[in-house]
């Protein structure tokens, strides 16, 4: 089968919010003319808690009078094949890992859980269960047979930093020219659309300017494949978002300081990026809207870091369902940096997401 394919984060939410207000609250934050639509949940995927920043702690699940606009995912699908290592190998060196295993990740994946062609194998089977038993509506994830599913070899190091090569496999193969109407009818009923660059940018392409179409804000993580953006995608981006080390790449210029940074993030803007989320690690991120003061968010401590892979997956996709749900920018950068200093106590990409209850608890302690 071939096609492309989708998740609608199915997030709870709490009683008696006043969808309208949500809506007219996001628009705000985004500065821009935002439509919301439902969607109903798929009676295939079982919910589960996922992130939500309301601060009740009695959470029902959602229903069709009292729902949220989905998330919306397109993006790519992994196996990520660990192996724990104490150094990176030299030129031409071989050393042995301490141990392996083989995990679901992928952008698109990660993101949807906190979708993208899988092959017809059994690391496609790994990360459809996985997404399953996480709560994403797969609906749209499609198997293809002639082509093996993507996969990651990540080499984490004893102080939780990696490492990561990726095979695009059935993430980077096997895409239509044109997407169908029934794929573009669930972008142009989401809340956000995240996007990232681990499958074609002609995908990307497409599905911004549905978006863009129905009004409805598009999110992209600039992780995964090397090389310049097109502008006609970021044109059709509302918010851009790099690491450190992706903003330097994209721009040809140092982001070793905060004012390098502030410069590199001016050059996304001439290109026509308006608004630039940049993840700093260590350092907090950072949100940068053109012809306004960047807004900072220091980093939340983890008591112990095991693993920084999926990290700003993470941030993304909680800052990403904070914003949908109406909370203020302040509001959805400090709740997505604690998302992400509870992933990094984790190993794994998609097993490190927290759920809410953890990321509440976390917040209310600080």
């Amino acid at each position: 089968m071939r096609g492309i394919t989708y998740s609608t984060s199915q997030n709870w939410i709490t009683n008696n919010n006043n969808i309208t207000q949500q809506h007219q609250s996001t628009k705000k934050a985004l500065n821009t003319n935002t439509n919301y639509l439902n969607t109903t949940k798929s009676s295939k995927t079982k919910q589960c808690p996922s992130f939500s920043i309301h601060s009740s702690k009695t959470l029902t699940p959602k229903t069709d009078n009292n729902q949220n606009p989905p998330l919306v995912v397109v993006g790519s699908a992994n196996a990520d094949i660990y192996v724990e290592i104490d150094r990176l190998p030299k030129e031409g060196e071989t050393i042995s890992a301490k141990t392996g295993q083989t995990l679901a990740g992928g952008k698109g994946a990660n993101q949807a859980v906190c979708s993208g062609q899988v092959g017809e194998d059994a690391h496609g089977n790994l990360i459809t269960n996985a997404l399953k038993e996480c709560g994403v509506v797969i609906d749209h994830l499609n198997t293809v047979s002639s082509v093996p599913t993507g996969h990651a070899v990540v080499m984490l190091q004893a102080d939780g930093q990696n490492s990561i090569i990726i095979v695009g496999g059935a993430n980077m193969s096997c895409w239509p020219n044109t997407l169908s109407d029934q794929d573009l009818d669930v972008i142009k009923k989401a809340g956000i659309v995240l996007l990232q660059r681990e499958i074609p940018d002609s995908v990307n392409i497409q599905v911004a300017k549905a978006a863009r179409s129905a009004g409805v804000p598009v999110i992209l993580d600039t992780g995964g494949m090397e090389g310049p953006i097109p502008v006609e995608l970021l044109t059709h981006v509302d918010i851009l978002s790099p690491n450190e080390t992706e903003l330097a790449r994209l721009t040809g210029m140092p982001t070793e300081s905060f004012e390098q940074i502030s410069q590199a993030v001016a050059k996304c803007h001439e290109l026509g990026a308006k608004q630039v989320l940049v993840k700093l690690g260590t350092k907090g991120s950072a949100l940068f809207v053109e012809g306004e003061e960047p807004i900072k968010q220091p980093m939340i401590s983890a008591e112990k870091v095991l693993d920084t892979t999926g990290a700003g997956d993470t941030f993304t996709a909680a800052f990403s369902v904070a914003l949908v749900e109406g909370k203020s920018v302040r509001e959805c950068l400090r709740f997505a940096a604690a998302a992400a200093s509870l992933c990094v106590q984790v190993k794994g990409a998609i097993p490190s997401m927290p759920d809410r209850e953890a990321v509440f608890s976390l917040l209310q302690s600080l």
